[in-house]
Order: structure tokens, then sequence, then C-alpha cells
């Protein structure tokens, strides 16, 4: 099909004209290795470095504290076992973090689990926020770390992250951050928020795939995940893909230079949408309301399956998700839903819309022609839904 409105920007992004102009050169004449002394692989190397200003800049942290990956998954992982494994040389084994955390955080804790480390899960509560009293009360002299992340990668509910922070400050407890969602979505300072460790990928603000950076705190000691080169200043090996960083540093530049006009824009589209599609029947809206990302909307629709809803759109052109992508292979309901205290049978029936700046109002009116009538042949071959 030549013509569709993709609104899976949660999943992945196009690549901007920006980032990707400013990539080309490195693909091609400025190809060298940053390691190497001799001038074409040091203009690689000086890219690397203004790059690493660049999204400092863009986080208010420093270049020093600025480590690039490979991808969000890589640098959670990179955050949680190396604090994890350095602190509990300290004796501290004990780790803090939420039910509905990206499966890149939940199975590295259940990884540290089977390892003997000790994980309090925090409920999230109908509206996906953290309550910051529960989240004291679970802190000990044991904890190593809390991990939280700042705005669920498919209900878009954002986190008191500064408050978190604080929490954290207080007890003297490490704090990191799954910001993935929110990079380039809303304003981000690292030291104003209280934040030690910070993760973000780059195709989710208009980057290439396969790149993506940790912030950690100057000063904080962590076990590198990737050994066998002596690159990201001995923390993180493997050469790194000098391309893809410059296309994350354009893009997240970009991102955080346009976030208000651009906000105002997806804002008013994601409220079009909301306020029309909750006249639909049995419908309601994932997360709170107004504490979410610009971009998203997360629905469910009693009496249908999502992937029904999914298959139907696609034929109208319109490419939507169920949840996050990563799990998009699953047929068991969002764990994300679940732990909002939704059942299985309404969170089978889940629509993620996630926009872009380039969507159009026109985009929204077509979404709003051609789902209800949509829902409504799904509810009528439905041997569940009843008519309510």
């Amino acid at each position: 099909m030549e013509n569709f409105i993709y609104v899976d920007n949660a999943a992945t992004t196009s690549v901007s004209k920006e980032a990707l102009n400013a990539m080309l050169p490195f693909f091609e004449q400025n190809f060298g290795n940053p390691s190497s002394i001799y001038p074409l692989g040091q203009t690689a190397n000086k890219a690397l470095n203004d790059a690493r200003e660049t999204v400092a800049s863009c986080l208010g942290a420093k270049a020093s504290e600025i480590f690039f990956t490979s991808c969000g998954s890589e640098s959670n992982n990179w955050a949680i076992k190396g604090i994890a494994h350095k602190m509990l040389k300290k004796g501290k084994n004990h780790i803090i973090t939420t039910v509905f955390e990206h499966h890149a955080v939940l199975h590295t804790v259940k990884a540290l689990e089977n390892e003997g480390f000790s994980v309090t899960y925090l409920e999230v509560h109908e509206d996906g926020i953290v309550r910051l009293d529960e989240l004291e009360s679970a802190i000990t002299e044991k904890t190593a770390l809390v991990t939280i992340m700042y705005a669920n990668n498919e209900i878009g509910t954002i986190q008191p992250i500064k408050e978190i922070g604080e929490i954290c400050r207080k007890h003297n407890v490490l704090f990191h951050t799954d910001a993935v969602q929110a990079a380039g979505k809303v304003e981000i300072n690292v030291y104003k928020q209280n934040i030690d460790l910070l993760s973000l990928s780059a195709h989710k603000f208009h980057g290439p795939k396969g790149v993506g950076a940790l912030y950690i705190k100057n000063g904080i000691s962590i076990e590198p995940l990737i050994e066998g080169g002596a690159q990201e200043k001995n923390r993180r090996a493997g050469t790194e893909n000098v391309a893809g960083i410059i296309g994350l540093s354009v893009a997240l530049k970009d991102a955080c230079d346009n976030m208000e006009e651009r906000n105002k824009k997806l804002i008013a589209m994601r409220d079009k949408l909301i306020n029309n599609l909750l006249t639909i029947k049995c419908s309601r809206l994932n997360g709170h309301p107004t504490k979410r990302l610009p971009d998203n909307v997360n629905m469910c629709f009693e009496g249908i399956e999502g992937e029904g809803l999914l298959l139907l759109l696609s034929a109208k052109g319109v490419y939507a998700s169920s949840g996050s992508a990563c799990t998009s292979g699953s047929l068991d309901p969002s764990h994300v839903l679940l732990a909002i205290g939704l059942s299985h049978e309404v969170a089978h029936g889940s629509l993620r819309i996630s926009l872009s700046d380039e969507n159009t109002d026109k985009d929204i009116d077509y979404i709003l022609e051609v789902l209800p009538p949509i829902i409504d042949r799904l509810r009528s071959m439905s041997p569940i839904w009843e008519n309510k």
C-alpha cells in the first residue's frame, strides 16, 4: 500500500532528513575508526566527542557522563546489572522497580533475582502512577538501586521523576530511569531531577535504530556489561557506531529544540482522538488523563480482540499497535494493562496510537472515521460481546 497513516511511533520512528544527512558522510568519506590516531580516525573521534556534548546538553548533563550503546535495552541492562553487581560488594542486594516496566528492565531484574538479589515490585495503581509513600516505605538499608521508568511505553503515563529522585537521594540510594519513551518528548534535566543513571534510544525520536546512550553521573562506579576494549573510557567495549551516534545526537537536539511547538500540536491531536474515542460505548482510556506523553493514546474497547482490530485498521491503511512492539508476538494480554487493574478480557481489546509531528489533523479525522465501524463489526462477530 503506497499511502498509509503511521501511528506506531512508540515502536519506532522514521529517521529524519537532518539526522540522515548528518550520518551519510560517516558511512562514506569519514568512515575511520575513532580509536585510530591518524587523521581519518581523529575526524571520526572529533565527531563522536561533539555528539557526546550535544546529547549531554539535551539532558542537562556533562559530556563525560554520556556513554553510547547499541540500544535502550543494552543501556537498561548495563545500568541495572552494573550497579547491582557493584553494590553487592558493599552488602547491598535489594532492588526496587515497578510491575509495569519494559521487559528490558523486568527481565533484567528477574535475572538478578535468580542470582540471589531481592526485588520489590511497586504497584502503579489504576492511573499508572507510582505512589511516593510506597516507594519510600520499600527502601531498606540493603537497597542498592531504584529503577523506575520515566514514561510508560504502552500507556504513556509520566512518573514524578524529580520526587522519586529526591527520595532516593534522601536515603542514599542510586536512581536509574528508563527514559526511552520520554527522551526528546519531555524536558529532562538529570541534575535538577536527581537522576543518577538514564537510558535512551535513538529510534524513538527520529534517529536510527541500533544506537542508544546511557547517562552515568560522574562519581558513580559501575561494572561494565561488555568487555573487550578501551572504548567509552574503558566502560563499554566495542567500536563505536559513529554514524548512528551522529544521527542520535542530531535527532535528539532537533527534538529538544522544537519540543514546545511540537508538543502543542501533538497534544491537540492526542486529545481530539481521546475525546472522540471515549464516546464509543464501553471504551476506556488507559493511564492518567493528563500526566501522559503528548503523543500517546491507549484505549480499550470491550468485546473485541486487539489483533483483529489492528488487522482491520491495517487494511484501511492505518498502522497502529496494541502495546509494546517487543511483545507483539505474544497472545497474552499486556502486563501493563493487567498492572493497572484491567481484566484479561478487557485488556485483550487494547489499541495504542502513538503520534509524531508528521501526523496531521486529516490523519486524525480519518482514524475517527474508520475506527468506530471496525469496532462495531468486531463486536457483531464476538461471542463475548453482549448488547450493553
